[in-house]
């Protein structure tokens, strides 16, 4: 019976020895994600999502991107590491607060003859949290001016949704309080195809390897038209995403896709540009002349 003792003691301290390393990764990793949580760590963005009919903004994609640290070189490798880690609810709660007050800041000076869209990234194991449901971001908005009607909840895709009938609750919740869903990346997989089908999303957010040079590839063509069809049966406005050139604008607006954002339509930037076609290429204005 020692010897047995003493051998789990044994395999046990070797287990440690061995994990050491990357346990100490971790804790590193903690601390700098403690550190990179204030205000001045993190740099907030405002892509603009405009119609592709009229050339008009009608919302922001606000974007976070915490300061480049030792183990978080980029923003990809910073949000990868809180979708999986036990502080997502957090990290979340603190993003979406800083989004809200900085959108609020740059709103208050703007013209606009609507009221614009905030798309608002979010992970989808995020919308159970209790907190989010007790009406704390509702009271957020009452402090910011804004209201949940202005609000789009952008499902990432970073974390696949698994409960699809306690997903639909949810979501149900959100709605009856006047927000809408996004539904990003979809055409990228099954899982985003999925929670098309059972989600029912407000909007539709085509990933940018679909629009990448669509003019010249069929078969990105065909998926897109199915996707559009789809949308339109069920009353859902597809946003475009990752525009770059005047031939992916050109057939998109051919085919009748609602909205769209990229780098060809206007560059994510600190301060909230209004009006038509904020920050494109005089070409690409020609287009809603």
């Amino acid at each position: 019976m020692k010897n047995n003792r003493l051998t789990n003691i044994i395999n046990f301290l070797a287990f440690l020895n061995a994990k050491k390393g990357s346990l100490y990764q971790e804790y590193r990793k903690s601390i700098e994600l403690q550190e990179l949580m204030q205000k001045g760590k993190v740099d907030t963005v405002f892509q603009p999502i405009l119609s592709l009919k009229e050339g008009m903004t009608l919302g922001f994609e606000i974007l976070n991107r915490p300061q480049p640290t030792e183990l978080f070189p980029t923003t990809e490798k910073f949000y990868e590491y809180v979708g999986k880690s036990n502080d997502v609810f957090m990290i979340e709660r603190f993003l979406r607060n800083l989004s809200l007050e900085r959108f609020s800041d740059q709103v208050k000076g703007f013209q606009h003859t609507s009221t614009p869209l905030v798309f608002l990234n979010i992970q989808p194991q995020v919308l159970a949290d209790p907190a989010y449901r007790s009406g704390i971001t509702l009271e957020l908005l009452e402090i910011y001016n804004l209201c949940p009607e202005q609000i789009v909840l952008e499902l990432t895709e970073k974390e696949a949704v698994t409960n699809y009938s306690q997903f639909e609750r949810i979501i149900d919740h959100y709605r009856q309080q006047g927000f809408r869903i996004a539904v990003d990346d979809a055409g990228t997989g099954y899982n985003s195809l999925q929670t098309l089908i059972y989600i029912k999303p407000e909007f539709i957010k085509l990933d940018k390897s679909l629009i990448r040079k669509i003019d010249e590839h069929p078969e990105k063509q065909h998926l897109v038209e199915l996707l559009f069809d789809f949308a339109i049966q069920s009353n859902t406005q597809i946003v475009a995403e990752g525009i770059e050139s005047l031939s992916e604008l050109k057939y998109l607006r051919k085919l009748g896709v609602h909205m769209g954002q990229g780098f060809a339509l206007g560059k994510p930037n600190p301060e909230l540009i209004n009006g038509k076609l904020p920050h494109a290429n005089p070409i690409l204005r020609t287009q809603f002349a």
